[in-house]
């Protein structure tokens, strides 16, 4: 007989550890689902992923496709476009219009067109030319090299009977006889180009050019709007704004063109009330004043057929649906809605024909469909290891740091740190002085590190942190520094404070535990980016995961390897590329084109960034030229003995390799 022992069963202990990091918490530090929404969100594996068709198709894993590129020898950094988003962003925009239209039962249409300012690349152009075909989506261009684009980029009718249904060219812009002959001449193709006056001379030579051509242009109007716009770009109305006609100059126009029976011609109304709307109120107010203004030219006579309604549909830079900057308080169809009701009212009420609508939408087209991925090349804490023992030999402002580090409490900590500035500066002075070395200096300063981390950590856990403590998480920040020039690939971020989106594009299963600051690779301390987006106003640290050191290699002496910890700055399709400079001579990263597939995606173009020797061309260096001096160089240094033979071709073979490699740092 076998006996068996009974057991009671027993709860298991209560778990000490500290609950798991999950992918909803990132989503909620990082506000992905604000600002990324329908395109980018978090997977179970804590990558960041890209839907590029919106609701509509699959998605991309962001890690899994930046490591697929690098095994293609495409180095970082690097800018992904997905064409399809630019595809879901003109038809998101054409079916609020639709709606809209549907809804108020407006009795004319909507054509869209894309200001090729906002991002010139001839493979977005194409790309935008080619998804607008079936809205007869139109181009704008503001400068004479952009109306070179547009000419040849746009389809022209085939017959003049097509015309009317032809994609819209809309010339805005300072303009000289060339531009309008051009501008002119190309309804000979079947173009159908708008002349948008700026200046009330761009009317006496339009007129003068038509008469010389036989060629009757179609003309516009530029108002200055004396609704004030907000943000950045608040200054782009009002009288003494930069384009555009006051109401007197629009009467001398009119005028003008009457003078010489050329009236009918003039069919357009244009205002600008600046980029990135935050408010709709703003629009609201500039709808009104500005249909009203049109109303007004069609009862002096103006064949008034179109108003466009220019730029300024806002982009969520920071996710928190509000009239912040960095954000706007409405979604599309709340703007649609706005023109259309506007117009309509005004339209109505004055019994004028209501006008087929434009708009200018570069930024809320062309922003989301690119992304800038970088990697971090190392990092520089502040020292986070415990303080040794005081002892009682070591300096008194030693032993005051050691026992102001011990004290510290939830009770006591603002005192304890302002004690712990004074006795740093003490010892600072009595460094200066002579009456401390070198390595009680050191100890000094550790001890001061020590208390504010301790300080931090408890100003972590407050509702409130006191206005002298602010500044305390910034100062404790770590430095991450990142393989990219924020001069070259995100101008605005330095030029403007403008904020983008950033968040590591993996580990977003683990708790980032860092909070830093991000320095580019250029010589230059402003090349840095310490603002980041909040829920409230800005933050200036981002938080970020500690680098993973790599075990060590059979030479110890070699310094320490890290895994690759990838960045990515998001909504960056808009103006940053075209504004970017050669600050230190970094010149245009890796762009690579993604559509997706059935079976996932392919690279769609890829085009490679400058070598050295194409940057150095740019300030007119000949590389050949530079290898033959360093030639020349060498074969002194040998025949006076300084080098050798093996190091001279040493010297020259890595010369001549990097004026042929990216001018970025390879990790």
């Amino acid at each position: 007989m076998t006996a068996t022992l009974e057991t009671t069963s027993q709860a298991p202990a209560p778990s000490t550890a500290p609950p798991a990091w999950t992918i909803e918490e990132s989503e909620n530090l990082y506000r992905i689902e604000g600002w990324g929404d329908p395109y980018f969100s978090i997977n179970a594996a804590g990558h960041v992923t890209v839907s590029p068709q919106g609701d509509h198709g699959g998605s991309l894993d962001l890690y899994e496709l930046v490591e697929g590129l690098r095994k293609r020898n495409i180095g970082l950094p690097l800018l992904l476009r997905f064409s399809d988003i630019l595809a879901d962003r003109i038809n998101r925009i054409n079916a609020a219009f639709a709606r809209g239209i549907a809804r108020y039962k407006y009795p004319n249409s909507y054509r869209g067109v894309y200001p090729i300012k906002c991002n010139q690349h001839r493979h977005i152009v194409e790309a935008l030319v080619r998804y607008g075909k079936p809205y007869y989506f139109g181009l704008e261009a503001g400068s004479k090299p952009e109306l070179m684009i547009a000419l040849a980029m746009l389809e022209p009718a085939e017959s003049p009977d097509m015309e009317a249904n032809q994609s819209l060219l809309i010339c805005n812009g300072y303009k000289d006889r060339e531009y309008i002959e051009t501008a002119l001449l190309a309804r000979r193709l079947g173009h159908r180009p708008i002349i948008v006056v700026e200046q009330v001379s761009e009317v006496t030579l339009a007129i003068e050019i038509s008469q010389a051509l036989g060629i009757k242009p179609i003309l516009g109007v530029r108002a200055k709007l004396s609704t004030q716009g907000v943000g950045r770009w608040g200054i782009s109305t009002g009288d003494r704004a930069k384009f555009g006609l006051t109401i007197p100059e629009m009467l001398a126009v009119v005028n003008q063109l009457k003078a010489v029976e050329m009236l009918d011609c003039l069919q357009l109304l244009h205002f600008h009330i600046g980029s990135q709307i935050s408010s709709i109120s703003v629009i609201k107010e500039a709808m009104t004043e500005a249909s009203q203004i049109y109303v007004q030219l069609a009862k002096l006579g103006a064949n008034m057929q179109y108003l466009d309604v220019g730029g300024g549909l806002g982009v969520d830079y920071d996710g928190s649906k509000t009239n912040f900057y960095a954000s706007k308080n409405y979604n599309i169809q709340n703007y649609v809605n706005d023109v259309i009701s506007a117009v309509q009212e005004a339209c109505e009420a004055a019994t004028v024909p209501c006008p087929t609508l434009i708009s200018e939408s570069g930024r809320a087209i062309a922003s989301h469909q690119s992304v800038l991925i970088f990697d971090v090349l190392a990092t520089n804490d502040i020292p986070q290891q415990l303080p040794e023992p005081q002892s009682e030999k070591e300096h008194l402002i030693i032993r005051n740091l050691w026992e102001t580090w011990e004290m510290i409490s939830a009770e006591n900590y603002q005192e304890a740190y302002h004690d712990a500035v004074q006795f740093k500066e003490e010892a600072i002075s009595l460094f200066n002085f002579g009456y401390l070395g070198l390595k009680e200096r050191a100890r000094a300063e550790q001890l001061y590190w020590a208390c504010c981390s301790k300080i931090l950590d408890i100003c972590r856990q407050q509702a409130y942190v006191p206005d002298d403590l602010e500044d305390l998480e910034l100062s404790m920040s770590s430095i991450y520094y990142v393989n990219m020039s924020v001069f070259q690939s995100a101008p605005d971020s330095w030029a403007i404070d403008q904020l983008f989106p950033i968040m590591p594009i993996h580990r977003l299963d683990e708790e980032p535990t860092q909070r830093g600051i991000l320095a580019d690779i250029t010589c230059d301390s402003d090349g840095k980016i310490d603002r980041f987006i909040d829920l409230r106003d800005v933050k200036s640290v981002l938080e970020l995961h500690p680098l993973r050191q790599l075990p060590p290699a059979a030479n110890r002496d070699h310094p320490p390897v890290f895994e690759p910890y990838y960045l990515g700055m998001f909504l960056m399709g808009a103006y940053q590329e075209i504004m970017g400079n050669l600050h230190n001579l970094f010149g245009d990263i890796n762009v690579v084109h993604i559509q997706m597939t059935p079976k996932g995606y392919q690279i769609e173009h890829l085009v490679k960034g400058d070598t050295i020797a194409e940057v150095l061309s740019y300030v007119q260096y000949d590389a050949e030229d530079l290898l033959e001096n360093m030639r020349c160089y060498t074969e002194k240094a040998l025949e006076d003995d300084r080098m050798s033979l093996e190091e001279s071709q040493l010297l020259l073979e890595n010369y001549e390799r990097s004026l042929l490699h990216y001018t970025y740092l390879k990790n």
